[in-house]
């Protein structure tokens, strides 16, 4: 069983279950009888208004123009003259519509000023929740928000724990390239059905800024090489080529719409340099920063005091095209931090503390803000906000502060830009300012954290916020072996755990046993946004490369920052060179191993690895995964094992001979914070981002069509035109049953994303490599589920295909079947389309936490093409529920302490369920939020 380590905060395979916040506990009748009573909830509202289109922003080149975004542009400033008078005479709080005058004279444009309300509960209201409250004023047309909305916000001490649910609009939305391929294929596919109804193509645009970055295609094919990032990123093109020339033609055949190029950086970090506006200046309107993103982790934009969360690819959608989203107003719990970081502690030790303390809390569905400490943006981001999904909740905030306003000056933002973004935050009562008293807040609770309480620790072996102190993780480890399998065992015999394999690595005699680690990776996915601990594991290199310490070098190191910014420092501090003699090389930038692109590993640890089991998440061979702080991913790799005592056991031997511990190479906070300090400078961030939506030679290369309609390749095993809208018509299908459906699968608790639609390999004998083959697709072209998520017969096929889901009918045995009905025989879900069963309506039963995980719309797109109308579960993660709604299927709750087995459900019996009428229920009736999105525009605009 090797051992793989991941500088991350978190996993994709989190915990993050939520309650329903409309269909909760709605449990129908599994017949034709007593239907359940239908919840109060509000009508659905018909969207044919929209905001109006922003500049196209692929054209815009420096920082300072794409933050500024519309504000030179004299044919946008006529745009928003004709909007404001028309907007005055719609909205009700025209009347606070302020002017926003400069410090020097002059002014930066209109507010909808907060301060002018004269309302005394403005003041309480913790400062997410001011958020939501300006974007319900500010849209306000008594339609889409009508100021019932707006009161409910305003009365939040009293509407939240009701449950109430408000409209919300996101100032702008964020994809990266698994889950936005499948958005502008949606997109694409929008255009062609509002040709064939007879309207206007082009009114499929964004009408909210998007921006798109390609990062999550790179692939560790090669590593511990100073040639590894030019290696694989020409891997990464031979394998996208098609994938990547689709979004070049989306970015310019639609408005608004910005594409940032492979080779970039991952999509948070570049959010947090370079994409967070903190306050929108659009044609003289300003107005707070917001955003939802396909990520889960797109959480770690709260940092910066941007409100943002992750939601699926199908809301997203809908939010581009000038949907409201239905939210439940939420709770919100103030955690105070207070005191000072031991030395020797990281951020990541403090943050898997907070988790722990979140989880036990119970934030499910709340925003949780975070006060007391003026933490820099980077420990803020990467580690309180972005480990959201794994404590559960809906954002964890910082409102901004002063020490907001310096991160925004040292990544490049120009002074005018910060001037302004201080001076509306200030008069709009959004600024905290941790130098003046403070007026009090309420929370809907309270906790509080002293900072030298927090001890070192890691998480895993198999989820993200299982913390282990390290002083424990010899011991935790060893009875992991033993437990029986589950989150935290894997129920290895006795005899077997110390058993020792044998192998030759290039010519030189080798072993490898249970713990030993095969993968140490410094990934991109939030934690190289910290300078503080990159720069901190380069120390820790530097000092064990003084001592003449190495990593062994079968074990698979690699580096991949979020962007050019990390290398630029590490350059400039002199430390990167010890990191490459360690082999912790520069192999990408982008999402690598934390999604399963680890690439292989030499066959020879391969062989010698399946002689002890296989699989997890990270690579197919690895079964135990720990998450650690980057200098932590550093010792271990040095170690060697994750049996090991750092307190008591030495890490290796000295080049004269002598017992180096783990004191010896651990550097202390202040010799971090001298590096910080010397080595991380504003113009390597103005430098990075200058030139980021030039591109690269590669990917400049791309020769893509100007038209507006997409031209779908019939043989294209990437791209292919999807059937949402094949038989669409003005008419949608109305309130209908769900009747004598079967029961496709019956599978327990924590059933991820992954398990429903696997964005990793694709396994050689399954029903989505019989297709490619079948297409003249080698095994080694197979690429991922997720880089093929364009294609919707590869999704299909892949849906449910995770080999390790467990169906209750097979009686324990894992993998892509289930039981025909009714001749009780295991077939493929492959099958699906040409079977008898495929004709009827199916389900899904389900334990707690279904949908957990990272935010896949395949993962509701999926189940819809294999005929999929309704999950009954014990809970839903809160982004998954919402891609279900919007495809077209129910997401029920079982009743409190109920589940299919309390109530003798097998999975054979048939299930008629009798739906009421609600908001979701209206894209349910017309077929998903797609097509009602299609019909609305359609009759907004005759």
């Amino acid at each position: 069983m090797a051992g793989v380590f991941l500088a991350r905060s978190a996993s994709r395979l989190s915990s993050s279950s939520s309650a329903l916040s409309r269909s909760a506990y709605l449990f129908p009748s599994l017949s034709s009888s007593s239907p359940a009573p239908p919840p109060s909830n509000p009508s659905p509202r018909s969207a044919t208004t929209f905001p109006p289109p922003a500049r196209h922003l692929a054209d815009l080149r420096s920082p300072i123009s794409h933050r500024a975004l519309v504000r030179s542009s004299a044919a946008v400033a006529d745009r928003f003259e004709r909007r404001f008078a028309t907007m005055a005479s719609k909205n009700s709080y025209e009347s606070i519509l302020t002017t926003l005058s400069k410090p020097g004279g002059g002014d930066f444009g209109k507010y909808y000023c907060l301060p002018a309300l004269t309302d005394p509960r403005i003041d309480r209201l913790p400062y997410s929740i001011r958020i939501l409250l300006e974007s319900a004023i500010r849209n306000c047309d008594e339609f889409q928000v009508t100021g019932k909305d707006v009161e409910k916000i305003l009365d939040w001490e009293n509407t939240s724990p009701k449950q109430v649910e408000i409209p919300f609009k996101p100032a702008r939305v964020l994809l990266q390239d698994f889950t936005g391929v499948p958005a502008v294929v949606d997109l694409a596919c929008m255009r062609d059905a509002m040709k064939k109804l007879g309207s206007d193509p082009n009114k499929i645009n964004p009408l909210v800024p998007v921006d798109l970055v390609i990062d999550h295609s790179v692939q560790v094919d090669v590593a511990r090489s100073q040639n590894a990032v030019q290696a694989n990123m020409e891997l990464e093109f031979h394998r996208n080529k098609e994938r990547f020339g689709f979004l070049k033609w989306g970015s310019n055949a639609f408005s608004n719409m910005l594409v940032v190029p492979p080779g970039s950086g991952i999509v948070h970090q570049v959010n947090l340099e370079y994409l967070g506006r903190v306050v929108f200046n659009n044609g003289g309107l300003l107005y707070p920063d917001s955003v939802v993103g396909t990520d889960s982790h797109t959480t770690m934009i709260d940092g910066l005091g941007v409100a943002g969360w992750g939601v699926g690819g199908i809301e997203a959608e809908a939010a581009m095209l000038g949907q409201p989203m239905s939210m439940v107003l939420p709770g919100v719990v103030g955690f105070k931090l207070s005191g000072k970081l031991r030395n020797g502690m990281t951020a990541t030790d403090l943050v898997l503390t907070v988790t722990q303390m979140l989880r036990k809390h119970g934030v499910v569905g709340k925003f949780v803000e975070f006060y007391g400490i003026c933490f820099n943006v980077p420990q803020k981001s990467c580690h309180y906000c972005k480990y959201v999904p794994e404590y559960g909740a809906t954002m964890g905030f910082f409102p901004v502060d002063h020490v907001t306003l310096q991160y925004l000056k040292l990544t490049g933002r120009s002074d005018e830009t910060v001037a302004m973004i201080e001076t509306y935050l200030r008069a709009n009562r959004m600024f905290v300012d941790y130098s003046q008293p403070q007026t009090e807040r309420v929370y809907t609770s309270y906790l509080e954290l002293n900072l030298e309480d927090v001890e070192p620790c890691i998480s895993g072996p198999k989820r993200p916020h299982d913390r282990v102190p390290l002083k424990e993780m010899k011991s935790d480890w060893q009875t992991c072996l033993d437990n029986k399998v589950g989150f935290k065992g894997f129920a290895v015999p006795k005899e077997s755990q110390n058993k020792i394999a044998e192998f030759s690595f290039r010519g030189t005699p080798a072993q490898i046993k249970h713990g030993d680690v095969v993968i140490a990776a410094i990934t991109s996915c939030t934690n190289t946004s910290n300078p503080s601990v990159m720069l901190g594991a380069a120390l820790v290199a530097k000092k064990a490369c003084e001592l003449g310490l190495e990593v062994k070098p079968w074990i698979k190191t690699s580096l991949a920052p979020g962007s050019g910014v990390v290398t630029k420092y590490l350059e400039k501090s002199g430390l990167q060179k010890y990191l490459d003699q360690l082999g912790f090389n520069i192999v990408g930038y982008g999402c690598t191993t934390c999604i399963g692109n680890s690439g292989e590993l030499d066959e020879a640890v391969s062989a010698a690895i399946s002689e002890n089991g296989t699989l997890r998440r990270v690579h197919p061979l690895t079964r135990a995964n720990y998450l650690a702080s980057p200098p932590l991913v550093v010792a271990y790799a040095l170690a060697g094992t994750v049996d090991i005592d750092f307190e008591k056991e030495p890490i290796g031997t000295s080049k004269d001979g002598k017992k180096v511990y783990f004191k010896d190479i651990w550097p202390s906070n202040e010799e971090i914070a001298d590096v910080v300090q010397s080595s991380v400078l504003p113009d390597m961030f103005k430098e990075t981002y200058k030139a980021i939506t030039k591109g690269n030679p590669m990917w400049n290369q791309l020769s893509v069509p100007s038209s507006t309609l997409y031209t779908w390749d019939p043989t294209s095993t990437y791209i292919h035109e999807p059937p949402y809208f094949k038989d669409m018509t003005m008419s949608p299908p109305g309130p209908h049953p769900v009747k004598d459906a079967y029961c496709l699968l019956n599978v327990g608790d924590s059933i991820t994303t992954d398990h429903i639609s696997p964005a990793g390999s694709i396994h050689k004998d399954s029903p989505a490599a019989k297709y490619l083959m079948e297409r003249g697709v080698a095994p080694k072209d197979f690429n991922s589920y997720g880089s093929r998520r364009g294609n919707d017969e590869v999704m299909a096929r892949g849906t449910f295909a995770n080999i390790r889901l467990v169906n209750k009918f097979l009686k324990g045995e894992a993998g892509p079947k289930t039981i025909h009905v009714p001749s009780g025989e295991n077939f493929l879900y492959l099958m699906l389309p040409r079977d008898t069963k495929a004709r009827h309506n199916t389900i899904v039963l389900a334990g707690g936490e279904y949908g957990s995980g990272s935010s896949r719309d395949w993962a509701a797109k999926g189940p819809m093409l294999q005929g999929v109308k309704a999950v009954i579960a014990k809970s839903f993660e809160r982004i998954h529920r919402s891609n279900l709604v919007g495809m077209g299927i129910v997401p029920l709750c079982f009743k409190p302490g109920e589940d299919a087995e309390t109530l003798g459900l097998t999975g054979h019996e048939r299930y008629t369920i009798h739906l009421p009428s609600n908001v979701e229920l209206a894209y349910y009736d017309h077929g998903g939020i797609l097509p009602y999105v299609i019909r609305s525009l359609i009759k907004a605009n005759n």
